[in-house]
């Protein structure tokens, strides 16, 4: 199978995972609301799913390194199927939690996705890639919320059933279709190297220490808690701000959701070839930061149209763009535990930030949570600035050399 065809395969395999989660998403509240659940009881269902996923990322990322990544993703696809179905037949909210907390441990694949786009592509296209694994995503998340709202008419458990269909679907594409992407080199490697042959957060943690790596996940943590101060807050704000319902929330969140496909899917590649990544990060938290304090002060629904275009700029490039350089940071049998590390900590901001911003919009005013996530921005991007381009950490060096090597050669350069 020539690498095109594995791209458009992974593409695929993520829109539809994608949209299964995106069937059940907006109707998890409702369903336990209908079991007699308080809103304390509902904000912990809620977040089972996230907080699931920050533990699960970088352990199925880690398992994909030491057994393929192929084998996890068709475990992960299985784990998320039970989970749905369990869910359809849910009877009381104890069933509802426990089918979020398996969906949650075994829906963090999208790093084993990264990891195997990593590992067919070259440094060059690597960004290409996984915007496009990016794009999929997102085309997941746009339609999989209006398809389950309409399957909803029929009962809570009919989207259930239709995910659990969706993962019934990717196991056959990827049973079929996607041949192992981990090279025989690196499978050697992994046979012949005892920390990297057995599985322990210790090797999780010797990938954390790679030069390169720590900064990448600071600048991770940092712009994931400013863009998640607008993400997870958005529409309680534009309740509060501009009184809007549900429907016109979800159509301004879909506007959203398009202009990121748009940019992760045919904007990544052409600038990454041209620039370097390090280069478009910057880029990119600048243009969050202007969206995110211009959202702050935003007087009408137009202004809030055009503010969404450099947030969603900013957010499509950043994703990408992180992900490659953190591929790029590290071996290629430490990818796939790296990429769910960086979900982890993407999963962790989905956690905190709403808390956050639920006590900014609720105590100070609605432009408190936009201006916080500008000024968290503020003081990111001089650090990244520094660590990224003016004083980056050398390159890892080749298995076998001496990191000091490494770090003089760039030196003398």
């Amino acid at each position: 199978m020539t690498d095109r065809k594995r791209l458009l395969t992974i593409f695929l395999i993520v829109f539809v995972d994608l949209l299964g989660f995106g069937l059940i998403l907006p109707l998890v509240p409702f369903i336990a609301d209908e079991f007699g659940a308080s809103a304390t009881a509902i904000g912990v269902i809620i977040a089972a799913y996230p907080a699931m996923q920050m533990i699960g990322a970088p352990i199925l990322g880690r398992m994909s390194d030491r057994f393929g990544r192929r084998p996890i993703l068709l475990i992960s696809i299985l784990g998320s199927g039970i989970g749905y179905v369990m869910l359809a037949f849910a009877t009381n909210a104890w069933w509802l939690l426990a089918s979020r907390v398996l969906d949650g441990l075994t829906g963090g694949n999208i790093s084993v996705a990264q990891a195997y786009i990593a590992d067919i592509t070259d440094e060059k296209d690597r960004a290409r890639g996984l915007g496009l694994v990016g794009a999929a995503f997102g085309l997941g998340f746009i339609f999989g919320p209006a398809v389950g709202g309409f399957l909803s008419t029929y009962g809570f458990a009919a989207p259930a059933l239709a995910a659990a269909a969706l993962t019934a679907i990717n196991l056959v594409l990827v049973y079929f279709w996607l041949p192992e992407s981990l090279t025989a080199e690196a499978k050697a490697r992994l046979a012949s190297d005892s920390n990297q042959r057995s599985f322990s957060f210790k090797t999780l943690r010797d990938s954390f220490d790679r030069p390169r790596v720590r900064p990448l996940f600071t600048i991770r943590l940092g712009a994931g808690l400013a863009f998640n101060t607008f993400q997870t807050i958005f529409p309680l704000y534009a309740l509060t701000r501009f009184e809007l319902n549900a429907q016109q929330t979800a159509f301004i969140l879909t506007y959203v959701g398009v202009l990121i496909v748009i940019v992760q899917g045919g904007i990544v590649g052409p600038l990454t070839r041209r620039f370097p990544e390090s280069y478009l990060t910057i880029v990119a938290m600048l243009s969050t930061m202007v969206g995110l304090i211009v959202w702050a002060l935003t007087p009408n629904i137009p202004v809030l149209l055009l503010v969404m275009i450099p947030l969603a700029f900013g957010a499509g490039i950043f994703n990408t763009t992180i992900n490659s350089s953190l591929s790029k940071a590290v071996y290629p049998e430490e990818v796939g535990g790296t990429l769910g590390l960086s979900a982890s900590i993407e999963s962790f901001t989905r956690v905190v930030s709403p808390i956050i911003s639920g006590f900014l919009l609720g105590e100070v005013n609605t432009a408190a949570p936009g201006l916080v996530g500008g000024f968290i921005l503020i003081l990111l991007i001089p650090y990244s600035w520094r660590r990224l381009i003016t004083h980056p950490d050398p390159p890892l060096p080749p298995r076998g050399e001496p990191q000091s090597a490494a770090s003089m050669e760039v030196e003398a350069i």
